[in-house]
Order: C-alpha cells, then sequence, then structure tokens
C-alpha cells in the first residue's frame, strides 16, 4: 500500500510511535515560528526550559499581531522577543516585515519539510508542500530545543479537484466550498489533501489561502503537492533550490474522497459568525453593507493585492462604505508601489493599513455599532471584529472589490470579463527586515530586555485526590478560544501579563465570569461539541489555570485547545452520554472522588452532581505521556524533570 503526501513526511520524521490513525506518535519538527501575540509565552517557556540555543533547522519570530501602540506594552514586548531570539538563535521579523504566514511562504517555507507554529492558521504553508501544523506556544517552545512533537496519527481526506475556476472565482471560493461541504468539525482528527487534475491550474499563493482556513475545518493540517508550480514559485523568489518534488503515491489510500469542480463554483460567503456558514453571494446581492476588509493571511498575496487594484482601477469606492487593505507582507507593498498598483488602490479611496493582520484579530478597523462588515480574512466568530454586534461575512478579494464599487453584495460575476492578472515571475527579494541572531560566541553578551508588563508564567499543580468544586460556568457548542480569551486591541496588548489578561475571560459568553471565578477559586467548566476551536493561543488555558480551573468536560474538544490544556494542567474529560449535559447546571456543587487516581491510569470517572444528585460518568481519552504530564501538573514541570 502506496503513501498519501502527509503519510510521506511523517514517515521521515517519525520519531515515535506507529503511523496508525488515531495512535499518538512524536514528529521530529524541522523549523518553527512564532506572532508575537502568543510569541512572548513561548519564549518565556523556553527560557524557563534552560535551553541555551536554538535547535531546530530554522526558527524564526514575527512581529504582526500586536503593531498598534497606543501605550508601552506591545513594544516592550516587541524589544524582549527582538533580544532573546538573538541570544538564543532565532531569527527576527521586524515590524513591517509582514504577516507571517505570507513571509514565510515567500521565504522559508520548504516542500517536504516539518513546520509548527504558534498560529492556528500555520497550515498556510502546506500550499507549498510542507507539513505545516498550529501548535499551542509550549509545544513551539519544546520543539525549539529539540524535543519532539506529539500528535495524534490522523486520518487523510482527500480533496479531488478537476475543472478550471471560470472568471471572478478564486481560492477563497474553493476552502468556502470545503468547509459547506463539512463543517468547522469536520477536518477534526484528519489531514486534508488536495489532488487531481485541478491542483494543476493553481498557483502557490491560490494553494495558500486554501490550506489557510483548513484550520477552520478543524483539520490537522491541509496540503497540497510540491510540483512545477511550486518550482516556479520557489524560482521567482529566488530559492528554486528549495524545491522538492512531493506526490502521492499512485496506490495511496485514503479514508474519506470529496471531488469538487472548480469550473462549477460560483462567488461563495460565509454568513455571521461562523466560517461553515456558506451562502451564495447571488443570495445575499443587494444586502447593504458598511466596511470592507481586504488583507489578512488568508488573502493578501500579490496575486490577490493585483486582482483587487485591477478591478478598482479607474472607479471610487461607495460613499457608504469604508475600504481597508493590508498587503501580507513588504514584498507586496513594495511591489505594489513600483507596478503602480498601490496608486490604483489610493485613488480608488481605499485606506491602506500596514503590513500586519490588524483588523483580523480586531486590532483596529472596527465596525460601526450592528455594522455590516465584509471581509477577506478566515474567521468571523462573534465580536472578533471588535464589535460585538458587527455582522460579519468572509468573502473572496473578487467579491470585496465588487461590492466596495457598489455599496451593497454583488457578485462578482455580474461584471462581465475578468481582468487578466499573473503572478509574477520574479518577487523583489529584500530580507533587510529579518534579523540574523547572535552566534554561540556573541550569545553571552545580548541582554535580553523585559518590560514591567512581562508577569510571571502560571504553572500548573498536580491534581488532588479528589476534586470537589462548583460548576463555575456552562457553554454551548463550538465555543472558540476567541470566546474563552478575546482578542482585540484593548486585549491584546496583556498576552504577556496574564493576571491583567484575566480580567477577560470568557466576558464574551458571561461578563461576569471572571469576577466569580475568583471569588470561587476557581472551578471546572463544561461545553458542548467541538470546545476551544479557532486560534492556537495558549492564553485560553493558562488564564483558565491562573483563575483555577481544574477541568473542563465537554462533548467533544478542538485539537490544539484539548493539546493546551494538558499542556498547562487542565485535565479535559468527555460525557460518555452526551444527554447528561443537560442534567449539570451552572452553579452546581461537583465532586469527582478518585481524581488523581483517573488522571493517571483510569480511562473512566464519575461526576457527581451534589445539588440535583445525579452522578454521569466521563471518559479520560489520554495517552500514558499525557497522563503524566497532568500528573506532573503540566509540560513545563514535564520536561523540567527530564521526563
Amino acid at each position: 500500500m502506496g503513501y498519501t503526501l502527509a503519510q510521506k513526511i511523517i514517515k521521515n520524521h517519525l520519531v515515535v510511535g506507529n503511523m496508525t490513525a488515531g495512535e499518538e506518535i512524536g514528529l521530529r519538527i524541522d523549523q518553527t515560528l512564532t506572532q508575537d501575540a502568543t510569541g512572548t509565552m513561548a519564549y518565556l517557556q523556553f527560557e524557563a526550559m534552560g535551553t541555551k540555543r536554538v535547535k531546530t533547522e530554522l526558527s524564526v519570530a514575527y512581529i504582526d499581531h500586536n503593531t498598534l501602540q497606543a501605550g508601552f506594552e506591545n513594544a516592550d514586548d516587541h524589544r524582549y522577543i527582538q533580544t532573546v531570539t538573538k541570544k538564543h538563535g532565532i531569527r527576527f521579523s521586524r515590524p513591517g516585515n509582514g504577516i507571517c504566514h505570507q513571509v514565510h511562504l515567500e521565504r522559508f517555507a520548504v516542500p517536504d519539510k516539518t513546520l509548527i507554529g504558534s498560529d492556528s492558521h500555520t497550515p498556510t504553508a502546506g500550499g507549498m508542500g510542507m507539513l505545516a501544523m498550529g501548535a499551542g506556544g509550549l509545544d513551539v517552545a519544546v520543539a525549539m530545543g529539540g524535543g519532539t512533537y506529539y500528535i495524534t496519527m490522523p486520518k487523510i481526506i482527500r480533496i479531488n479537484l478537476t475543472g478550471a475556476l471560470t472568471d471572478f472565482v478564486s481560492a477563497k471560493d474553493v476552502i468556502l466550498e470545503v468547509l459547506r461541504i463539512l463543517g468547522v468539525k469536520g477536518g477534526v482528527g484528519a489531514v486534508i489533501e488536495y489532488s487531481g487534475e485541478g491542483v494543476k491550474t493553481l498557483s502557490v499563493p491560490q494553494r495558500a489561502t486554501i490550506t489557510n482556513m483548513g484550520a477552520e475545518l478543524g483539520a490537522t493540517t491541509s496540503i497540497f503537492p510540491s510540483d512545477e508550480a511550486t518550482r516556479a514559485f520557489l524560482k521567482a523568489q529566488g530559492r528554486e533550490c528549495d524545491y522538492t518534488p512531493l506526490s502521492p503515491d499512485e496506490d495511496a489510500t485514503y479514508d474519506a474522497e470529496y471531488t469538487i469542480d472548480l469550473s462549477a463554483l460560483r462567488p461563495l460567503a460565509a454568513c455571521p459568525h461562523s466560517p461553515d456558514n456558506i451562502k451564495s453571494v447571488s443570495e445575499l446581492s443587494g444586502k447593504k453593507i458598511d466596511q470592507i476588509c481586504i488583507g489578512s493571511c488568508t488573502n493578501s498575496s500579490m496575486l490577490d493585492m493585483l486582482t483587487v487594484a485591477a478591478m478598482l482601477k479607474g472607479k471610487t469606492v461607495h460613499p457608504d462604505v469604508s475600504l481597508s487593505i493590508s498587503p501580507g507582507s513588504k514584498q507586496v507593498y513594495t511591489m505594489l508601489a513600483k507596478c503602480g498598483a498601490l496608486a490604483d488602490l489610493i485613488a480608488a479611496g481605499a485606506r491602506i493599513l500596514e503590513c500586519a493582520c490588524g483588523p483580523c484579530i480586531g486590532m483596529g478597523f472596527s465596525p460601526k455599532s450592528a455594522g455590516v462588515s465584509l471581509r477577506t480574512f478566515n474567521r468571523n466568530f462573534l465580536a472578533r471584529s471588535g464589535t460585538k454586534d458587527a455582522q460579519v461575512y468572509l468573502v473572496s478579494p473578487e467579491t470585496a472589490a465588487a461590492s466596495a464599487i457598489a455599496g451593497v453584495f454583488t457578485d462578482p460575476k455580474t461584471l462581465g470579463v475578468a481582468p487578466r492578472v499573473e503572478i509574477p515571475s520574479v518577487f523583489d527579494i529584500n530580507d533587510n527586515l529579518i534579523e540574523m541572531p547572535a552566534t554561540e560566541d556573541e550569545a553571552d553578551s545580548v541582554t535580553v530586555e523585559r518590560g514591567p508588563n512581562i508577569k510571571p508564567i502560571p504553572v500548573g499543580k498536580a491534581p488532588a485526590r479528589d476534586l470537589e468544586c462548583k460548576l463555575i460556568l456552562k457553554v454551548g457548542d463550538n465555543i472558540t478560544t476567541d470566546h474563552i480569551m478575546p482578542a482585540g486591541s484593548k486585549i491584546l496588548p496583556f498576552r504577556s501579563n496574564v493576571p491583567k489578561l484575566s480580567e477577560f475571560c470568557f466576558t464574551v459568553c458571561d461578563e461576569k465570569f471572571p469576577e466569580r471565578a475568583k471569588a470561587e477559586g476557581g472551578g471546572l467548566i463544561l461545553g458542548g461539541h467541538n470546545y476551544g476551536q479557532g486560534s492556537s493561543r495558549e492564553h485560553a488555558a493558562l488564564v483558565p489555570l491562573y483563575l483555577g480551573i481544574k477541568a473542563v468536560v465537554a462533548k467533544s474538544f478542538a485539537r490544539i485547545h484539548v493539546a493546551n490544556l494538558i499542556n498547562f494542567g487542565i485535565v479535559p474529560m468527555t460525557l460518555e452520554n452526551e444527554d447528561d449535559y443537560e442534567k449539570l447546571g451552572e452553579g452546581d456543587d461537583l465532586l469527582i472522588e478518585g481524581f488523581a487516581d483517573a488522571v493517571l491510569g483510569k480511562d473512566k470517572a464519575y461526576l457527581t452532581d451534589k445539588t440535583r444528585g445525579v452522578s454521569v460518568p466521563l471518559l479520560l481519552s489520554l495517552t500514558e505521556r499525557q497522563r503524566a504530564i497532568l500528573s506532573a501538573g503540566g509540560l513545563l514541570n514535564y520536561t523540567k524533570s527530564g521526563s
């Protein structure tokens, strides 16, 4: 039996375990990346492990999230990251150089290699044939120290692409169609592999858009073959030497297969407040809009920007619409300026933002009250934009540009023939904003600078013999990390200050939660399906740990979040019978007898609701390694003990 794309890379990087779907495996990691919203914690953890020098082939720290400097906090964190990476052998991408995933695709992604990043959209590099996965910052820190990265051996889902995209239909519409088919839980425990004749019609930037939003499927990662389109992109970036062909074996087998005819696709939109709430743009045609944002790591490539510029050239943005555009990298921004496309965007009335994540994470450009915002981004979770009652839709650059001119939702296919836009055959190469680290001989002379906003990392404790606490919060299905630990310009500056950050925990769901958790000394959280979907931000585990949360019970968990819970010593358990969710009430007094023993070696525990007089069985689906981590009070304790 032959191997798929992912299986080939896993086989060549396998350190622990067997390639049997559902079993835990450990991988050797070639590259890592961090960004500044998660990077500070990752590097504090790296320092705490006592490792002097990074041991990966390449590690890069990017500044792209917290670039709005309304106070000293973000600037201090940037200086800390700049100095700590210089000391420990990590490259530093300065503010203004661009969004981590766009820059990494341009300058560092290599086919047939492994990459983990402390950002859930790290699978963007899968568009280059790389096994690229989002992870918690502590997992990234361990990998930088030469440690093994553990995942569950994924199933493989094949998406067979046929035909070719028609005018005004783009890669964004492809991934929205996949989300329509599979939903936000459809990729959990799986790698999404793209194949078929239609793949050959897609450039690397188009493929990267598709793999980027594979994160919204809950997938371990998504990946395309490395072929002549990959070689052409690498050659244009002056990196043809990094090219390696990668394709699945002809007799490779898949756990599920779907076929999408690219020529049959039409422009699509994800409606509020979930990336899988899909409708055709034609269904929404005529709906008034207030704001449009073009950019983010999903759609900020040179191809995307040139397409939008061509559509806006000689036209004016509708007076009722505010349009922002964020180029994905300094390379893209520079080339737009040199070719004149930037002037076309400005002349049309676009507001040009810096090369950063910006509005995607609520860092500025929030919509007006109850405003309708079309965004070429990857997430439209409730309140993520910074405006709680905003209606955010996810669309392609083509739909965004057409709607910006009309002032209402507009199907771009009604415009006739699309302008011809070609990806450049040669890109402008200037890595002057990527700082190389000090040499090993120079490292001792580097002083790491820490601002007053950087506070100590909360450290977990071994589980108590019995767990006796309150059900401190009960929430429903598809609770995202944005619900647990919101983003936005008011909150992100405190990512290195967990005590301050705790004031915002779960406030999207319950404004009184932080106050109640502190008063009760913590407790247990009950959730529905897909608890913790979305971002890789480990703060969604770190902050509950600080607030005293000992365990989370849910119907099911998202992959990265359950790993983060374990990393910080919070025990994840699932309901054996989903109907038992209704038997438990917020504020009830709970008891799990033999809690520590269950964590150490049992597959089942019993939760007694003393208030209601009921007992429900819970499942502990943990590996021996995970049990050891939880028994040590978290991965940091486990790693420092030499386990």
